[in-house]
């Protein structure tokens, strides 16, 4: 799914408008039309009270259009306009003089605290304050009203964006925010509902359809795409009946320490959960027997080292290196094995935690690293190779800069991930608290060392596996919950049941054939 900006918004709206020859006005209708549509579905009529909020822009002029179509139905509506400016849309004017053509109980101009209204926790507040307009900061009075739709407890549906969030900016004062319980987004969600920062504003989201021009919407290229499982399902490559290990490739993970040959035997595993042909596991001496007993499926190459890698030497050609988050370390030893080994390394890589905290500690190595190399850091990680953020939209930003200037990928890990490459963002939509445990990461670079040692790109790889590894978690938690979900349950639940789950059909309902008439 497409996750477009503001400006397309903005520039859909008009090109809709003009192609399907209907004005601003009439696609406002449509909007609020079909936000009462989806109202309306759910409440059938409930006389509980419902408080809408309008702003004065074209947000307001939808939140006008609602109340008009709610009054029409017969629900109990409570109509305000937020009076924050002199200067008022053409289309909320036009909405405002046909609300009043239908009740006689017309919209309550709101200017400061005293006309705040009652709101009991049972109410249903709707927030067409501002939408994706906003351009300024929160007057305080505003803010103040927005305080108290939190402290009412009631529930809050927030119309395209919760108000007070801007699309492309951070947010600096969070009481000057709606926190919506759902968001009605037209056309395509936005990307603060998946940022660390921002996603608190609303709990659940859902895009509605208001019509926009088809042609519009399957041709204009966004920034941010939003991935689940139609857009990973025809990256899927089939194997053919007489397909032979030596077609899907020979990745190697390089990686362990004394106490951390764990950490190797979860990528491995998970690499041939994930596809691979072959794969074969670097790791010291004190490994060998931990790994060929665990592992009998994984071939081992040791070190020459007892406890940690020192000097990184094999005679294979392997099509994958999967590199440094499985227990490598950052030792004088390892960091030379390391550096060394980038010096003549050809074979595409990923490269995790202490491969990663070894680049950031010596940058330079970073030109030497192979194009579409794949970095998988989680935050801390992340902050040593780019530097510290003032917030989200300024950490997104310094990631592309970096994939950019060194031509990596870089999954940015998270509640969300985010695969970052070539200015474009892969917002990922599957993956549950339970993935904040040990050895999670290794099995990530795991899956994506599996997938590029099949033949998938690189980036496809890496958009492909957060997908599989947050799928994987997703299933396993409806046995094990959160608390006590591991990431040996993610490799059992991903070769058993998230590959399966990309081809399973939603339930249709079952039919019920009518009874013949009795004669």
């Amino acid at each position: 799914m497409k996750i477009f900006s503001k400006e397309q918004i903005y520039e859909g709206d008009k090109l809709t408008a003009e192609k399907q020859q209907i004005s601003s006005t009439d696609l406002m209708e449509r909007a609020g039309s079909q936000i009462f549509n989806w109202i309306d579905l759910r409440m059938q009529g409930a006389q509980v009270p419902i408080h809408v909020f309008c702003g004065i822009g074209n947000n307001g002029g939808d939140g006008l259009v609602l109340a008009r179509h709610l009054i029409l139905a017969g629900y109990n509506v409570n109509t305000f306009v937020v009076n924050c400016s002199d200067k008022r849309s053409k289309d909320f004017l036009i909405n405002y003089d046909r609300i009043k053509n239908v009740t006689k109980k017309w919209p309550t101009l709101l200017k400061c605290k005293e006309d705040f209204p009652a709101i009991e926790p049972q109410d249903i507040i709707v927030d067409c304050v501002f939408g994706i307009g906003l351009n300024r900061p929160v007057d305080e009075w505003v803010k103040n009203l927005f305080l108290h739709f939190r402290a009412s407890k009631a529930f809050t549906l927030a119309v395209d964006i919760p108000s007070g969030l801007y699309t492309d900016k951070a947010v600096t004062d969070e009481d000057a925010v709606v926190h919506a319980g759902y968001t009605l987004s037209f056309a395509s969600p936005k990307l603060v509902f998946f940022l660390p920062e921002t996603a608190k504003y609303t709990v659940q989201w859902e895009v509605l359809d208001i019509g926009l021009d088809p042609e519009f919407l399957s041709t204009t290229q966004t920034e941010v795409q939003l991935i689940g499982k139609n857009e990973v399902l025809p990256n899927y490559i089939p194997r053919e009946k007489f397909s032979h290990k030596g077609q899907f490739g020979h990745a190697l993970i390089i990686g362990g320490s004394y106490g951390k040959i764990g950490a190797v035997s979860l990528a491995s595993r998970s690499a041939l959960s994930a596809g691979a042909g072959l794969v074969t596991a670097y790791i010291p001496k004190c490994g060998y027997n931990v790994l060929q007993t665990a592992l009998p499926e994984v071939m081992v190459i040791t070190d020459a080292d007892d406890e940690k890698i020192t000097n990184i030497a094999f005679d294979i050609e392997p099509t994958v290196i999967g590199i440094g988050g499985v227990g490598l370390g950052t030792d004088t030893k390892s960091q030379k094995a390391f550096e060394a080994f980038l010096k003549t390394n050809k074979t595409p890589l990923v490269i995790d935690a202490d491969g990663i905290n070894l680049l950031a500690k010596k940058k330079s190595l970073l030109k030497q690293l192979p194009e579409e190399t794949v970095l998988t850091p989680h935050p801390k990680e992340l902050e040593r190779l780019i530097g510290s953020w003032e917030n989200d939209f300024d950490k997104l930003e310094k990631v592309k800069a970096f994939s950019n200037k060194y031509k990596v990928i870089i999954v940015v890990k998270g509640a969300n991930s985010i695969t970052v490459f070539d200015n474009t963002l892969y917002v990922n939509t599957t993956g549950n608290p339970g993935l904040a445990t040990a050895g999670s990461g290794d099995v990530l670079a795991g899956i994506i060392t599996g997938l590029i040692s099949q033949g998938y790109h690189p980036v496809v790889a890496s958009i492909f596996g957060v997908y599989l590894h947050g799928k994987a978690a997703d299933i396993a938690v409806e046995d094990y919950g959160y608390q006590s979900l591991i990431a040996s349950y993610v490799i059992d639940n991903m070769g058993g049941q998230a590959f399966i789950d990309l081809f399973k059909q939603p339930e249709q309902p079952e039919q019920v054939e009518a009874e013949e008439p009795k004669p």
